[in-house]
């Protein structure tokens, strides 16, 4: 029987996000990674601490895919606000597509991490990561509406967008399995389009 790829812990979840995200900030109050890790991780090269699984999938692999998971997942109520809540139509329409794709997304990430033998649990729920939309987040939305909404989605999706981007470009740098590095480097090309063809807002 072939040995899956072990589960991250939220321990090991937060290191390995530590090295995804350099030079971003990690969780909220997780402090700073260890020099050695920064060293490594500024470097591009693959962690020590992450060799590669007999299926061919590194710890920075499963590390990349409980994270681009959730960020992608947690973006798409945000996303189905445009329609009811604000007032661009450029906007919406362009809203529907980033969703569009991300639901696509999230098809492909799951398909991924069950073939990696990980388990379907947010091992980032309620951390506050770069680019995650989060409860608070959608609070906010779902309390403003017109244009004052259409500036909030604008923020919270270029955000979202950005680090995703991110995130995808680090593991497709440093991870180890060929269909992780491919979906990264597929979802860091979809990121930038989005960012390349959002509408532009008035300021007011």
């Amino acid at each position: 029987m072939n040995a899956r790829p072990p589960a991250a812990s939220p321990l090991t979840a937060l290191l390995l996000t530590a090295a995804l995200l350099v030079p971003l900030a990690g969780c909220a109050g997780s402090g700073s990674p260890p020099p050695a890790r920064e060293r490594a991780a500024a470097s591009g090269s693959t962690p020590a601490a992450s060799p590669a699984g007999p299926a061919g999938f590194s710890h920075v692999d499963s590390g990349w895919v409980q994270l681009a998971l959730p960020m992608t997942e947690q973006a798409l109520p945000l996303l189905d606000l445009a329609p009811s809540r604000g007032a661009d139509p450029d906007l919406a329409a362009w809203a529907a597509d980033v969703a569009a794709g991300h639901r696509a997304d999230v098809a492909e990430l799951r398909g991924l991490r069950d073939r990696m033998g990980l388990p379907d649990t947010n091992v980032h729920e309620g951390h506050a990561m770069p680019g995650m939309v989060t409860a608070a987040h959608l609070a906010r939305a779902r309390q403003a509406e017109g244009a004052a909404f259409d500036r909030l989605l604008l923020r919270l999706v270029r955000d979202h967008l950005t680090h995703s981007k991110k995130i995808s470009d680090s593991e497709r740098r440093n991870g180890t399995g060929p269909a992780a590095r491919d979906l990264a480097a597929a979802l860091a090309a979809a990121r930038a389009d989005a960012l390349r063809t959002a509408p532009a807002l008035p300021a007011r």
